[in-house]
């Protein structure tokens, strides 16, 4: 894998720390966050299975027309993925900030997961 940047080997580095720990399973999936410059996806994964069970991002047609900030923005995601979970029955998951800081889109996402009734 080619790291473009130090910033990103920086993340590349966290990253890999982080999931040495963090391991999803089918009661408690891992919830996982990918934030590009125009957008914010998280999914919840199974590890034992290598399968997503929940996802969710800005880019959903139902997201594409909400208006705000890139951070008011990603507290919507955190709340649509909270609902969508909880429809699924997973009531509780493990966080995985995948290297980047707990501030800002990341953080309004998992506030919002958690106001949503997800509990990490």
């Amino acid at each position: 894998m080619a790291i473009k940047s130090r910033k990103e080997f920086r993340r590349f580095r966290i990253k890999k720390r982080i999931r040495k720990i963090v391991q999803g399973t089918p009661d408690r999936p891992r919830m996982t966050v990918f934030r590009s410059n125009q957008a914010i996806y998280v999914q919840l994964i199974d590890d034992q299975s290598g399968n997503t069970l929940v996802a969710a991002s800005s880019m959903e047609k139902s997201m594409m027309d909400q208006q705000g900030t890139k951070t008011e923005i990603a507290k919507m995601v955190g709340k649509r993925i909270a609902e969508k979970a909880l429809q699924t029955g997973i009531a509780t998951v493990v966080f995985d900030r995948n290297g980047y800081l707990y501030h800002g889109r990341v953080k309004s996402l998992a506030d919002a997961a958690r106001e949503g009734g997800l509990k990490f």
